[in-house]
C-alpha cells in the first residue's frame, strides 16, 4: 500500500500504517483471540475475502502481526500481534471512552475488572513517577528522528 501522507506528522504516519478502511477492526479482532482467516472474516461482515487478504498481508509486512502455519493442505495460517500490535490497545481503549462519551449508540464500555466501574485516561511521567495533566505536543528535533522500521 502506498503512503497517503507525506507528512511530518506522528498522526500522519500512523494513519499510513492503520489507516486504511478495515485495518484497525482487523487487528482488534485479533486481539479479542480471532486468530484465523475465517473467524476474522465472520467476525467483519461485509468485508471481501480479497480484501482481508491483502490487509492481513500488509499487516504482516508492516510488523503489526506475523502468521504460523496450522494447516498445510489446505494451507491455514493463524494470525498473532506483535509487541507493536499489541500496543495498539491503548488506542482501542481510547476509541472505546470516546465512543461512550460521544456516541449516540454505545456498544462497549471500559471498567475496572475488580470494582465494574468505568474507567478513565491518565497520563504517567515515569521520571517524575506521577499522573499528569498537563501534557504539551512538541517538535523532536528533526536531526535526531529515528527511523524505526
Amino acid at each position: 500500500m502506498k503512503d497517503r501522507y507525506d507528512l511530518p506528522c506522528n498522526i500522519a504516519q500512523s494513519l499510513n500504517i492503520i489507516g486504511d478502511r478495515w485495518t484497525l477492526l482487523i487487528v482488534h479482532e485479533i486481539l479479542m483471540g480471532r486468530q484465523t482467516f475465517n473467524e476474522i472474516r465472520k467476525s467483519l461482515k461485509g468485508i471481501s475475502s480479497n480484501l482481508l487478504s491483502d490487509r492481513l498481508k500488509y499487516l504482516e509486512e508492516t510488523g503489526l502481526i506475523t502468521s504460523a502455519l496450522y494447516s498445510e493442505h489446505p494451507p491455514r495460517y493463524k494470525y498473532m500481534l506483535t509487541k507493536s500490535g499489541k500496543d495498539l490497545e491503548m488506542v482501542f481503549n481510547a476509541i472505546i471512552l470516546w465512543g461512550r462519551k460521544h456516541l449516540k449508540k454505545c456498544y462497549k464500555k471500559l471498567v475496572h475488572e475488580s470494582c465494574g466501574h468505568e474507567v478513565e485516561i491518565s497520563y504517567y511521567c515515569p521520571q517524575c513517577k506521577t499522573n499528569v495533566e498537563n501534557l504539551a505536543v512538541v517538535e523532536v528535533d528533526s536531526e535526531n528522528i529515528p527511523e524505526k522500521r
